[in-house]
């Protein structure tokens, strides 16, 4: 176990509730059976707060702790995009993270392929609210 995927997982500020969500999606993974929650607040195509609840692996935890931290103060234009770019890291060979998600890199690394859909089932929630 990588212990940085520890650490990111422990930075869990925003796995909280969120009672006053716009947005809200719960996803289930099929394979391992993690399962997330995801609730935000959008005003005016913004992200203005985000927050989670899972029962999941260390991998998916991490993956959320870093998409809810990236995510706030965003517009959801550009947090499409993101969760694009981490669908094509594990689908297209030789796939490079643009700079602006190089927080990612500490998640998004060839040895952690198997855990592929760990990693996406934050990125697959949020796409399920905003698509």
């Amino acid at each position: 176990m990588d212990l940085d995927i520890i650490k990111i997982a422990a930075n869990n500020k925003n796995n909280k509730s969120l009672d006053n969500h716009t947005h809200t999606s719960r996803l289930k993974n099929s394979i391992c059976g993690d399962e997330i929650q995801i609730k935000l607040i959008i005003e005016k195509n913004k992200i203005v707060d985000f927050a989670y609840q899972e029962k999941s692996c260390v991998y998916c935890q991490a993956s959320a702790s870093l998409l809810s931290k990236i995510s706030i103060n965003k517009s959801k234009d550009i947090i499409n995009n993101l969760c694009k770019d981490a669908e094509s890291y594990f689908e297209q060979k030789n796939f490079a993270l643009k700079k602006k998600w190089k927080s990612l890199g500490r998640l998004f690394k060839a040895k952690n392929l198997k855990r592929k859909e760990c990693i996406l089932l934050p990125f697959k929630a949020y796409n399920k609210i905003i698509f």
